[in-house]
């Protein structure tokens, strides 16, 4: 695949629930075999929702807890490597400086921590287990 237009568009459960649900349904519940009862965890209706497209295809969401939590942070494996995961967390971080946070915080899956270090973020605290996976706490101050 090759990187087309794209954007990210940004709303409420209600708008973006079903293209989101079914990227987080492929890459965590499919491909990481995280649990159902796990992945939807009752927040999404308090969250921001992303939505990565290129060209008119859904390929990418993130969600923005009310707190300053990033999380869900999803990328089908045929847009992976092309910068695109990058685009998504800029756009999620804006709306979190738009927000009046002062930093966001996330818990990253161990394999993904180079990718949010390129970001700014900070590992801290001891690896832990979700959804049977190693993830780490990760944290960005804004300047």
């Amino acid at each position: 695949m090759t990187m087309r237009e794209w954007h990210v568009a940004s709303g409420n459960w209600e708008t973006l629930g079903t293209a989101c649900s079914a990227i987080r349904k492929v890459v965590f519940i499919e491909e990481q075999h995280v649990p159902q009862a796990e992945e939807w965890d009752g927040r999404d209706p308090q969250c921001r929702h992303f939505l990565l497209h290129v060209g008119d295809r859904a390929m990418g969401t993130a969600r923005l807890l009310p707190d300053g939590h990033i999380g869900r942070v999803a990328i089908l494996a045929e847009a992976r490597g092309q910068g695109l995961g990058l685009r998504l967390m800029e756009a999620v971080m804006e709306e979190a400086r738009q927000q009046g946070h002062d930093a966001v915080h996330l818990d990253a899956q161990t394999y993904a921590i180079p990718f949010y270090e390129r970001l700014g973020f900070v590992a801290h605290g001891e690896t832990f287990l979700d959804a049977n996976i190693p993830h780490r706490h990760m944290s960005l101050t804004f300047q």
